[in-house]
């Protein structure tokens, strides 16, 4: 198999054209396959051609090719755009021409001469492709306008014709413009990497193309400066914004250590970062990757609405010829009359506003998501994301914080809490149990200095024991205490009811007595409960928390957080049956989790969801959406957006569809005219690509959040 190789597109301008030009390639003898991903303004191609072979093949279109890791190209202006300055010509031609007319008539050669003239200016390169597409018999957009205008030209409606040739332009620059805007969207994403990076080699700083670094190359950062590449931070500290990665708005702070990642910038301090990734395999580069490849993965409106336009065209151009032939020959009807509502009847037919109606919400959709820190894999997952009614969320690292703290630390005897903490920080040093680290914490928050402790031992599954002011202390749960002293009944009852309260319990004691107990708990997230309440607000009736964790926790937390149901005491395996039960119950659920120990059922949940994937291969390759930041808040606002974009697809259908159904009614009095066909074509395509661009409003994204899901 020929290796494929991935070109970047200048020139683009509509889903049709795409098709045409894939097809274009695929029929170069030397290339084995090819796909257009029309979103993005890329090509993949399997085999071996040129850049010229690939530019004649987009000639048609005035396609311009470059090679994927060219430069952007600068975007041009939209007024100078060689088609669109043709149009304005074109417009200026035809007002000379329709003020002549009321000088000389509409029969005067010279009226006649200027609306042609017009025609030809304004309509030379929809001619050439459209003729040409007529002899091949591929009957696309173009096709029946070259038709409608020929027809208009050959009953003598030359001010019409010249009107549709200009109209038509208007569409075409609509369409061009719409999708320029949604594309902006990750084009902004991939220029917000610098190109160059200060690196320190031999003992100096040189500047250096990213692709001349190499990992474990070190970064020299200041003030201000914009991050090259994903590292860890080995010297120094600072703030750095991570808004372009994960859409936080506040600075996080970094420290030796920690993960940083190409696109943010650091707010503060220098700071000097070792390289752990290729520029190709950066984060951001990773983000941009498959926002571009979800971009091209078609929803099932756009399938639909791909497969409704494959065999409404041909219906529009047998109803045309109907309108034109019937009433003449069969009712003695005006053959001129007639022929000119057939070619009014396949100009309004022309589904240009119906074919970018689903596409455009889409790209801008995703787009939009991407720049605020959510990366939604596909169209498909954002219609099932806007459809939702029931989720489930795993309970550790995503409603809670995934790091137990301690709640209480209560004294049993003459001991007190911070003589209890001593003792247990003691034991506990030795030991790596996230719950050990917690009690450490604790004695830290407090400034406690801690004991000494020599001899220790872990006693798997109860707790551990060692010698602190030599004396043998233990700390653990009452299976460890139970073998080592009777422990009396007030405190057994006191551990359960402390348990019902979502703690887990450690006893504190020697062989003599058990000195006191300190409380552990795994906290839910700041704001889990507001998240809840504003995914019920959303219109999500079910919240079901899936959890390994004993079922008194699970509850508490849920309580807690508003979760509405709980399935504790699972095991990775038992997560997927529940999932799979879920779904049989409700129909479409979503998953949220960390994308790794959750995998099996983010896979086969309706929608997958993982958090914090910024760093995260696991999550970024598994999940269907990805919130980059570790925070549940991006939950309602995705879904917001999800539903949003599911809203404006099925009012862009309408309104492309409506219109034109409104359109050709007016044939059966005969009062549809060439220009009032053209106009409710550009009218929809208006609409559609304005009713788009409202997705890329954030602002309007929080006004969404308490509106309920449609019906």
């Amino acid at each position: 198999m020929a290796k494929e190789k991935v070109y970047r597109l200048e020139g683009l301008s509509c889903a049709n054209c795409a098709a045409k030009f894939e097809k274009n390639i695929r029929q170069i003898d030397t290339v084995e396959n090819a796909a257009v991903n029309f979103a993005a303004a890329k090509v993949s191609v399997q085999g071996d051609a040129s850049i010229k072979q690939l530019e004649e093949a987009g000639a048609f279109d005035h396609i311009k090719v470059f090679t994927d890791h060219e430069e952007i190209v600068t975007k041009q202006s939209f007024w100078k755009k060689r088609e669109n300055i043709s149009a304005l010509v074109s417009l200026l031609i035809l007002v000379i021409g329709i003020v002549t007319q009321f000088a000389l008539g509409m029969e005067n050669p010279i009226v006649i001469s200027i609306f042609i003239l017009s025609i030809i200016i304004g309509g030379f390169d929809l001619f050439k492709t459209g003729l040409k597409n007529l002899f091949q018999f591929y009957f696309d957009m173009k096709t029946l306008m070259t038709i409608a205008i020929i027809g208009a030209v050959f009953i003598g409606e030359w001010m019409e014709g010249a009107i549709v040739v200009l109209l038509f332009a208007l569409s075409e620059a609509l369409e061009s413009y719409s999708i320029d805007k949604a594309r902006h969207s990750i084009q902004s994403l991939m220029n917000i990497t610098p190109s160059k990076a200060s690196i320190r080699r031999d003992g100096q700083i040189v500047e250096l193309d990213v692709k001349q670094i190499k990992v474990d190359d070190v970064m020299v950062i200041k003030p201000g400066e914009k991050l090259a590449m994903d590292g860890e931070v080995i010297s120094g500290q600072t703030s750095i914004n991570q808004a372009a990665i994960t859409g936080e708005s506040i600075p996080i702070h970094k420290t030796v250590g920690d993960e940083v990642f190409a696109g943010t910038i650091n707010e503060e301090g220098s700071i000097e970062v070792r390289v752990t990734k290729l520029v190709e395999d950066t984060t951001i580069a990773k983000i941009i990757h498959l926002v571009e490849e979800a971009q091209a993965e078609k929803a099932p409106a756009q399938h639909f609405v791909d497969t409704f336009a494959k065999y409404y065209t041909p219906a529009i151009m047998t109803i045309a010829l109907f309108v034109a032939v019937t009433p003449p020959l069969l009712f003695a009807g005006d053959w001129s009359k007639w022929i000119y509502l057939g070619l009014a009847t396949l100009v309004v037919g022309c589904p240009c506003a119906l074919i970018i109606s689903t596409p455009v919400a889409i790209v801008t959709a995703i787009g939009t998501a991407a720049r605020h820190g959510v990366l939604i894999k596909g169209g498909v997952h954002l219609e099932e994301t806007g459809r939702l009614r029931v989720i489930a969320f795993d309970k550790t690292g995503t409603i809670t914080t995934g790091k137990p703290d301690v709640t209480e630390v209560i004294s049993l005897s003459n001991v007190d809490t911070n003589e209890i903490l001593k003792i247990a920080t003691a034991i506990e040093t030795f030991s790596q149990h996230p719950i050990a680290s917690a009690i450490i914490r604790e004695t830290e928050r407090r400034n406690i200095t801690a004991y000494s402790a020599e001899k220790f031992h872990s006693i798997t599954g109860k707790g551990a024991k060692a010698f602190v002011n030599e004396r043998e202390y233990f700390i653990g749960n009452i299976a460890l205490f139970s073998s080592v002293i009777e422990i009396p009944h007030t405190i057994v009852e006191l551990s359960k009811k402390l348990q019902q309260k979502g703690n887990t319990v450690m006893l504190v004691g020697s062989h003599e007595n058990v000195i006191g107990l300190i409380t552990v708990a795994d906290q839910a997230r700041a704001g889990s409960q507001s998240v809840m309440e504003q995914l019920k607000q959303l219109g999500i009736k079910k919240t079901i928390m899936l959890t390994g964790d004993n079922l008194f926790t699970a509850k508490t937390i849920a309580r807690d957080t508003g979760i509405t149901n709980v399935k504790a005491d699972l095991l990775p395996e038992d997560k997927l049956v529940a999932m799979k039960e879920l779904q049989e119950e409700n129909g479409r659920v979503a998953m949220v989790g960390d994308g790794v120990n959750d995998a099996p059922a983010l896979a086969n949940a309706t929608v997958g969801i993982a958090m914090g994937g910024a760093g995260t291969d696991v999550a970024l390759e598994t999940a269907d959406i990805v919130l980059m930041e570790d925070d549940l808040n991006k939950l309602p606002f995705t879904i917001s957006l999800s539903r949003r974009a599911l809203q404006i697809i099925k009012q862009n259908i309408s309104f492309s569809l409506g219109l034109k159904i409104i359109a050709l009614l007016l044939v059966i009095p005969g009062w549809l005219t060439l220009w009032m066909a053209i106009i409710a074509d550009v009218g929809a395509t208006l609409i559609v690509v304005s009713n788009s661009m409202r997705l890329m409003s954030s602002s309007r994204q929080k006004q969404l959040m308490s509106q309920p899901l449609s019906k």
